[in-house]
C-alpha cells in the first residue's frame, strides 16, 4: 500500500536528517592519555552564531520563492524561531489556484502527522511526571491480536510505533469510510510483529493512545487538546476537528499536482478518525508560539504550560526507525511523536514531516541545543518543498553555505516512495490469449471480511460488473483482465492506482486490501 500519508514522509525526514546529520562537521574531540582511563566526550555546545542564523534568513524568502518556481506548488508559510523569539514569518503564494487571496502567517493549513509532535505535547502537558507515559492504554473497543500485548501495551509504545502493529494498519479502513470506533475495534485483527522490539508506523495505534488520555481526563479529544496547549499557548487558529478548518474563511485549499503540471485543488482530505495522529490545522503564527514553547522545555511567554520533564520525554529515542544504511551513516530513531538523531557534533536534531497525498506537505525541525527550529506548511501534495526548505536553511546556517540539492533529494524520495505498494500487474494491459470471464451471475452476490466487512458486487443489464466496498458504500467498475481476475482504479489517500479483484471458490480477494491477509472476502 501507498506509505506517503505517514510512514513515507517520516522515512524521507528520516533519511534526510540522517544526510544533514553526517554532513554536519564535529566540534568536539576527545583525547585520553596512556595513564589516565578514557573521559567522555564533553557535552556539545552550540556553534550556531546570531550571524550565521540572520544570514540564513535573509535568503529564507528568495530559496522558497526558487522552490516555488520549480515544483509548482501553490501556496507556502515559514515561520523560524531562534533564541526565543520569532525572526521570519511570512506566507507566499495563493491560498487557492485560480482565486487571488494570498496566504499569510494566519492562513490556515492542514498539517498532516506534523500533528504527532503536537498531540505529544498535549499528552506530555497532562501528565504529572515522564514515568506517566509507561502506563498501560486502556480505550474500550481498542485491543490487540495479542492479549498479552492488549493487557501491557502503554501510551509510549503506541505513540512511537513500537506495539507490532503493522505499517499504517487502519488507513485502508479510513479510505473506505469507516469511523474511528469501527478502525480501533478492528485493529484487533491485524498480525502482529515483536513487542518493543519492531518499528512500523500506524497512525490508528497512535490514536488509540491518544483517545485514551482524553477519555481517562473524561473529555474529548479537541477539548483535552484546547484545555492542555491550543488556548494556554495562544493558539488561536489551531484545532484538531476538520470542520474548523474547512470553515475557516482564510484556509488554504489542499492540491495536486496534475499530468501536465499544472496543480488543482481537487480534493478534499477530512482526518477526523485519526485526529491526534493527522487531523491538526494551524498556521504559521500558532505554530512559531509552539516552536517556542518546544525550544523553551515548555515554557512560554514567562509561564509554565507543559512540565519540562514530561515534554523532554518526547524527545528521547524510544526506538530505532532508521537502520544506518552504511558504517558511516546516522541511526534514526522515533521518539514520542517526533523522528529523533544526532549529529557528528552530537546534537539532539528533533524533525517530523506531514503529507497528505490528496494535498498537503509539512515540515518541522529544531535543533534544541542552537534554540533554532523552523517550521514550513504547504498546500501541495509531497514533492518535498516542506522538508527541502527546512533542510536548506539549516544547512545555510551550519555551513554558510548549501552542501547539497536538498529540494532533488527531497523529491526523488518522494517520487520513490509513491511507488510503493503499485501492483506488479499493468492490468491496464490484459495479456494476449487472456481467457474470457464467465457470465455475470457466477460473480454477483455479496462477500463479507471479518476486517474489511461487506463487499457486493452487481452487474448492469450488459453484464457489467460493479464491486461496493465500504459503509456509505464506495462503488468501483470492475474492468475484465484475464479469466476470474478483474481491476479497477483505487481512490483516496492510500491509492495505488489499478488493482486486482479475483473470484475464486466462492471467495473475492481484493489485492491492495490484502497485504496483511485481510482482503479475502468469503461469499454469504
Amino acid at each position: 500500500m501507498r506509505t506517503l500519508r505517514g510512514l513515507g514522509a517520516a522515512a524521507v525526514a528520516a533519511l534526510l536528517a540522517a544526510t544533514a546529520a553526517t554532513a554536519a562537521t564535529a566540534t568536539t574531540a576527545t583525547t585520553a592519555t596512556a595513564t589516565s582511563a578514557p573521559s567522555p566526550p564533553p557535552p556539545p555546545r552550540p556553534s550556531i552564531s546570531d550571524d550565521a542564523v540572520d544570514k540564513a534568513v535573509a535568503r529564507l524568502d528568495q530559496t522558497v520563492a526558487d522552490m516555488m518556481r520549480r515544483t509548482g506548488v501553490p501556496g507556502v508559510s515559514v515561520a523560524v524561531v531562534h533564541d526565543d523569539e520569532v525572526v521570519h514569518l511570512k506566507g507566499f503564494g495563493v491560498r487557492r489556484t485560480g482565486q487571488s487571496a494570498a496566504v499569510d502567517p494566519d492562513t490556515v493549513f492542514q498539517i498532516a502527522s506534523l500533528s504527532k509532535p503536537v498531540s505529544s505535547t498535549v499528552v506530555a502537558g497532562t501528565l504529572t511526571d515522564p514515568d506517566g507515559w509507561d502506563r498501560h492504554t486502556t480505550l474500550p473497543g481498542f485491543s490487540l491480536k495479542d492479549p498479552w500485548v492488549t493487557g501491557h501495551v502503554s501510551t509510549a509504545d503506541l505513540f512511537s510505533h513500537r506495539s507490532g502493529l503493522p505499517d499504517h494498519a487502519g488507513d485502508l479502513l479510513e479510505d473506505l469510510g469507516y469511523d474511528q470506533s469501527y478502525i480501533l475495534d478492528h485493529l484487533r485483527l491485524e498480525p502482529l510483529t515483536p513487542f518493543r522490539a519492531s518499528y512500523a508506523y500506524t497512525n490508528f495505534g497512535f490514536t488509540a493512545a491518544a483517545e485514551a488520555v482524553a477519555r481517562a481526563k473524561g473529555t474529548s479529544w479537541q477539548k483535552l487538546s484546547e484545555d492542555t496547549l491550543f488556548r494556554p499557548a495562544g493558539m488561536t487558529r489551531t484545532s484538531t476537528e476538520f470542520s474548523a478548518f474547512v470553515n475557516a474563511p482564510d484556509h488554504a485549499a489542499t492540491h495536486v499536482k496534475n499530468p501536465a503540471g499544472t496543480w488543482s485543488p481537487r480534493y478534499v482530505r477530512d482526518p477526523d478518525a485519526q485526529a491526534p495522529a493527522g487531523g491538526v490545522s494551524s498556521t504559521a503564527r500558532d505554530m512559531s508560539r509552539w516552536l517556542r514553547l518546544q525550544l523553551a522545555g515548555g515554557v512560554l511567554d514567562g509561564k509554565r504550560i507543559i512540565p519540562a520533564d514530561t515534554l523532554a520525554r518526547t524527545h528521547v529515542p524510544e526506538i530505532v526507525s532508521q537502520p544506518p544504511a552504511t558504517p558511516t551513516a546516522r541511526t534514526g530513531f522515533y521518539g514520542l511523536g517526533w523522528n529523533v538523531s544526532y549529529d557528528d557534533a552530537g546534537r539532539l536534531r528533533l524533525s517530523h514531516s506531514g503529507a497528505f497525498e490528496l494535498g498537503a506537505n509539512t515540515n518541522v525541525t529544531m535543533l534544541p541545543l542552537e534554540q533554532l527550529g523552523i517550521v514550513v506548511l504547504t498546500n501541495g501534495a509531497p514533492v518535498g518543498l516542506a522538508d527541502a526548505v527546512a533542510l536548506d536553511f539549516f544547512d545555510f546556517a551550519e555551513h554558510g553555505k548549501t552542501t547539497a540539492d536538498w529540494l532533488g533529494l527531497a523529491g526523488a524520495l518522494y517520487a520513490q516512495l509513491g511507488e510503493e505498494g503499485r501492483s506488479p500487474t499493468d492490468y491496464a494491459r490484459p495479456p494476449s490469449g487472456a481467457k474470457p470471464a464467465q457470465d455475470s451471475a457466477a460473480y454477483t452476490g455479496t462477500y463479507d471480511s471479518p476486517y474489511y466487512g461487506r463487499a457486493t458486487v452487481t452487474a448492469n443489464d450488459d453484464g457489467a460488473l460493479t464491486l461496493a466496498l465500504g459503509p456509505r458504500p464506495l462503488r468501483f467498475p470492475l474492468t475484465h483482465y484475464d479469466g476470474d481476475t478483474f481491476s479497477f482504479e483505487t481512490v483516496g489517500e492510500n491509492a495505488v492506482g489499478r488493482t486486482g479483484v479475483t473470484f475464486a471458490d466462492e471467495t473475492l480477494r481484493v489485492e491492495y486490501l490484502d497485504a496483511n491477509g485481510l482482503g479475502t472476502f468469503t461469499q454469504q
